[in-house]
């Protein structure tokens, strides 16, 4: 398992609410990833991904490795 949680967003959604506040943001599947970026909300109940623009929300009910929509993890 890697050491942080990583999300995707194949399915082209504006949000994805996840359940954990510091992960890895990929944008797609390869080969249509964006650079693999770290994202850390700290104490704010979202942050944006500045390569693929999609809006992470954290979802204090998800476990820290899940997403919803469904396979939106990494």
């Amino acid at each position: 398992m890697q050491k942080w949680p990583r999300f995707k967003n194949d399915i082209g959604v504006a949000q994805i609410a996840v359940g954990a506040r510091e992960f890895e943001c990929v944008g797609a599947s390869a080969p249509h990833d964006h650079p693999h970026i770290y994202l850390d909300m700290g104490h704010d109940p979202q942050i944006k991904c500045p390569y693929c623009g999609t809006l992470y929300i954290y979802q204090s009910d998800l476990q820290p490795y899940a997403a919803q929509p469904e396979g939106c993890a990494a």
